[in-house]
């Protein structure tokens, strides 16, 4: 039915599919470093003022992740100052401005093409820029979609939130993979302390003065589609509602849900917005440590290190050709996130996570184990791609869709915010220590690195299991409002 008195999906399907690209912007930018690291760092390496290590390198892989800790630790004042709409082209906007900046960090201050310090500095402001809009596209993505949403598909619709977000991965893995065409990507080796060499200077010369650079300036097509496509969606019901703007919520609930589901909504909504300045530890500590330990493990189990650093462990295990595994990974993930999105609302949240965590822990010690075994390369890469799509149809999606509807209505953009800053910090500390713990050894060439790492990950799948067992309540058919009322008994 597409009238007033029953509402119109194609109305709101419409507006999802606008959110989702922020979604999608979210997983491009994030993903767009796993082509363009090995090339970054053969540049840097070039530097003549400073020595580009391991351990910077994995900083400057990972550096829009500080924007991204930024970007959701203001997303809760931006979605209550500017309403969650403005805050969305804002992102877009900061998306934009990243992707041209990477693309020529040197613009304006600095001789184009000679690596420094300071240029070093420079590109690492422009990722975190970047990162910043990740940061509130991460966090208001899905909370415009939760209030958006009718309660029936509203786990659904949240879940496409990570859909779009691993087809951005996807995308920005194939878009990287015809970039590099023919071309070779460089081989940085660390020669002595302190000293490091490109092992094919002439081969990979132009992945290392270019290729970084059109892989990521590729995003601003998708980022200014997004801004500006996100000014013809409506503002949020319900944050209208809480506004005073009571007419224009029931404009948009009637359109979506129909007129008489409307007012039902409507008059829910402002029993539960009564009073907008509610402390954040109203409803107590628990609900608050559940949303951040929801974001933490998401993050602590070393998805991100399989997917910012794709290319460099398939290489690892020796394939000839990493970034056709990695876009392989891609449409691996694409396939388990509609897993997902089809059984979130038939099978609960709780017992997706359960499964997923304990699936990634039989794919990070599956992983751990072949190296430390040194078997055949095609299992390594078969338990990356069992840990990798565990996490596709569980922690994936869930975790957000969990964080978007488990809080209560008044305090929601504060808690998300703080939950989505601590996963961004999560992230941070896990991307930015894989390539130096990966690259550990005890003696030369043990691959001590390799085992230790996936150990951990494991390890941490597993405590997470415990976790949501013990702790995390199950969501399913519950409106936003409920979430009052569950907390207030608990």
């Amino acid at each position: 039915m597409n009238n007033t008195s029953q509402g119109s999906r194609t109305y709101l399907f419409s507006i999802v599919l606008v959110a989702v690209i922020g979604g999608l912007l979210f997983g491009y930018d994030t993903a767009v470093i796993s082509g363009a690291e090995k090339g970054l760092q053969a540049f840097f390496v070039g530097a003549q003022d400073f020595v580009y290590t391991d351990s910077l390198h994995g900083i400057s892989s990972s550096s829009a992740l500080i924007g991204c800790i930024i970007g959701s630790a203001i997303s809760g004042l931006c979605a209550t100052r500017l309403g969650r709409k403005k805050s969305l082209i804002l992102a877009g906007i900061l998306f934009f401005l990243s992707a041209l900046g990477s693309y020529c960090p040197e613009f304006l201050f600095f001789e184009h093409g000679t690596p420094s310090f300071s240029l070093l500095v420079a590109f690492n402001l422009y990722r975190v820029l970047g990162g910043i809009g990740v940061g509130l596209a991460s966090a208001i993505c899905p909370m415009y979609i939760a209030e958006i949403a009718p309660s029936s598909i509203r786990g659904t619709l949240v879940s496409w939130n990570q859909f779009a977000i691993i087809f951005g991965q996807l995308v920005v893995y194939f878009v990287n993979l015809v970039i590099l065409g023919d071309h070779i990507a460089p081989v940085v080796q660390q020669i002595s302390e302190n000293v490091y060499q490109i092992m094919n200077p002439d081969a990979s010369a132009w992945c290392t003065t270019v290729g970084w650079r059109y892989m990521f300036v590729s995003e601003a097509v998708p980022a200014g589609l997004f801004a500006l496509l996100v000014c013809f969606v409506p503002e949020t019901p319900r944050y209208l509602a809480m506004v005073g703007k009571d007419e224009q919520a029931l404009g948009v609930l009637s359109r979506i849900n129909g007129s008489e589901k409307a007012a039902e909504i409507l008059h829910e909504i402002k029993n539960t917005a009564a009073v907008k300045t509610e402390k954040l530890f109203t409803y107590g500590t628990l609900v608050i440590f559940v949303g951040i330990m929801l974001s933490v493990f998401q993050q602590i189990v070393g998805i991100n290190a399989v997917l910012y650093f794709a290319p460099r462990i398939f290489a690892s295990c020796g394939f000839d050709n990493p970034m056709l595994f990695t876009v392989f990974m891609g449409v691996v993930n694409i396939l388990f996130t509609l897993v997902a999105i089809f059984t979130v609302e038939k099978l609960g949240r709780k017992p997706l996570l359960i499964s997923g965590s304990l699936g990634m822990a039989f794919g990070a010690l599956g992983f751990a184990l072949v190296n430390w075994a040194g078997l055949n390369p095609l299992f390594a890469a078969a338990f990356i791609m069992v840990y990798s799509a565990s996490f596709m149809f569980s922690w994936g999606p869930i975790c957000w869709v969990l964080i978007s509807e488990i809080f209560p209505n008044t305090i929601r953009g504060a808690a998300v915010a703080i939950a989505v800053a601590f996963q961004w910090i999560a992230n941070f500390a896990v991307s930015s220590s894989f390539v130096p713990m990966y690259n550990m050894e005890i003696t030369p060439g043990d691959g001590f690195g390799h085992v230790f790492v996936y150990g951990l990950y494991g390890f941490f799948c597993i405590v997470a299991a415990i976790f949501v067992w013990r702790l995390v309540p199950e969501t399913k058919g519950k409106t936003l409002e409920d979430m009052t009322r569950l907390w207030k008994k608990a």
